[in-house]
């Protein structure tokens, strides 16, 4: 004997005695199924295209420059990451603010490319 006596786990009939109720496959909350699973889908769309929008909105441009730093003169060239328009415009104006910063001058922008 293996002392496995209980109901098998596929058996959905009710124990008292209502056989045509079966506790699984129940349609009595089909509409609430539905719902939740036209909310999930909203959700799953919405949450995509505002990825999508965040990812437009952060794609990046590289820029090759040249830049310099005086006493004593050093000479460096560069690719570096901008965010915002990718446009040589904009790409002097965040390269001046930043080598600024760091002490340096931006001597001229070779390239601006869209990542």
């Amino acid at each position: 004997m293996t002392g496995n006596i209980g109901p098998l786990l596929s058996d959905n009939r009710r124990e008292n005695g209502h056989p045509e109720t079966p506790l699984l496959n129940s349609t009595a909350r089909w509409g609430i199924v539905m719902a939740m699973k036209h909310m999930l889908i909203s959700l799953t769309l919405t949450a995509g295209l505002a990825l999508a929008a965040t990812a437009e909105a952060q794609a990046a441009c590289t820029v090759e420059y040249k830049a310099k730093r005086d006493n004593p003169l050093k000479l460096f060239y560069d690719v570096a990451t901008i965010s915002g328009p990718c446009t040589r415009e904009a790409a002097r104006a965040e390269l001046q603010r930043n080598l600024g910063a760091q002490g340096r001058t931006l001597l001229k922008i070779l390239s601006v490319r869209k990542k």
